[in-house]
């Protein structure tokens, strides 16, 4: 880590510091046990991003899996980073670009894009702040930026959506536009239509949404906790030192940025006239997902391969919904689901989604 002249703690996790700068204040806080944290976020009594959910390394089989995955859907991946890359240049052609990706699904993507645009020549910044569903984006953070460049250039950049909590808490973030910041976001995919620029809209696997800290620079999710954040802190992480034999945030990107920067970028101005759609066919199938459950909580409902992913490692899921059960990428949730004793059932051979992951209810819907 190195204090910056403002005296505010910066540093760049385990990748290169040339990567990315995270905004974030590293803490030491005790991780709370999964049904506790369930408890605690759906009684009421606590906010999620006031507790950190234990993190362990996963088991042989599922780092098989991610290996699998990467393998598989690499290509595909590295073209729709370049093809993000260059619509992101065409914005402010001329300009340099100020990634500010959202902690931590974001990471691996704002690393990917910077590499590529800068292997393409063009100047690029690349920052990760934290963001919070519900109680909005670091103010800090975006202070810190908007000291140093000019906030018209930078773009929020994400994993993907899974049906737009986040998406839409950025644009209630910055509906004033703070400091000049406008709620643009940039996407890999975007199945539930509600980012601003996306290469894909297909519930596509990203292999780096199969793992937590482990890819992500060996950083938690981000904590907003007056315990640990005081007035003009940055949001909240822990970091994962001890899990550095088992890092695999520079081989992901190692694995994918050369492709990035050697492909030729493709068209993905066609997904604007698609968001309307998409968005309507995500609420339509969250409503009707809420009246099967007999639920009124959207935040139960977590749809997305990634998304399901991340219910399943830090949740507590009731059910798990798989549109086919032969799909290579949905094979680490089968995993995952087996573990746990957590029942499959048909998700629909018409959903634009691959799976979706219904969080147990405990009696506390509200």
């Amino acid at each position: 880590m190195r204090i910056d002249a403002d005296a505010s703690p910066v540093f760049s996790g385990s990748y290169d510091p040339q990567d990315v700068t995270f905004l974030l204040k590293p803490v030491s806080m005790a991780a709370t046990d999964v049904a506790a944290k369930e408890a605690a976020i759906q009684s009421g009594r606590r906010h999620y991003s006031e507790m950190i959910a234990p993190e362990s390394i996963p088991d042989d089989r599922y780092l098989g899996l991610y290996h699998a995955a990467l393998a598989r859907n690499g290509a595909r991946l590295a073209q729709d980073v370049a093809s993000l890359a260059a619509r992101l240049v065409e914005r402010r052609p001329g300009r340099e670009i100020i990634l500010v990706s959202l902690a931590r699904a974001g990471t691996p993507i704002g690393v990917l894009l910077a590499r590529t645009l800068r292997a393409w020549g063009h100047r690029a910044s690349h920052y990760s702040i934290s963001i919070i569903r519900d109680r909005g984006i670091d103010p800090v953070a975006l202070a810190h930026i908007a000291e140093r460049h000019d906030p018209r250039d930078a773009i929020f950049i994400d994993g993907w959506t899974g049906k737009g909590a986040i998406a839409q808490e950025l644009r209630r973030s910055l509906d004033a536009c703070p400091h000049g910041f406008a709620p643009a976001l940039a996407v890999i995919a975007d199945p539930a239509g509600q980012a601003d620029i996306a290469a894909s809209d297909d519930d596509y696997l990203i292999a780096s949404g199969l793992l937590n800290g482990i890819v992500s620079g060996l950083v938690s999710r981000s904590i907003l906790n007056t315990d640990v954040v005081g007035p003009g802190d940055f949001h909240a992480c822990v970091t994962y030192p001890h899990y550095a034999h088992a890092d695999m945030s520079h081989a992901f990107i190692a694995a994918i940025a050369p492709l990035a920067a050697a492909a030729t970028p493709r068209s993905i101005a066609g997904h604007a006239a698609r968001r309307a759609m998409l968005g309507q066919a995500c609420e339509t199938m969250v409503e009707a997902l809420l009246a099967k459950t007999g639920s009124r909580d959207r935040n139960r409902i977590k749809p997305g391969i990634a998304e399901a992913t991340r219910a399943l490692l830090r949740r507590m899921p009731e059910r798990l919904l798989i549109r086919d059960r032969d799909d290579a990428d949905v094979a680490h949730l089968l995993h995952l689901a087996a573990g746990h004793a957590i029942p499959i059932e048909p998700l629909g051979a018409d959903s634009h989604y691959r799976a979706v992951a219904i969080i147990r209810s405990l009696g506390n819907d509200r």
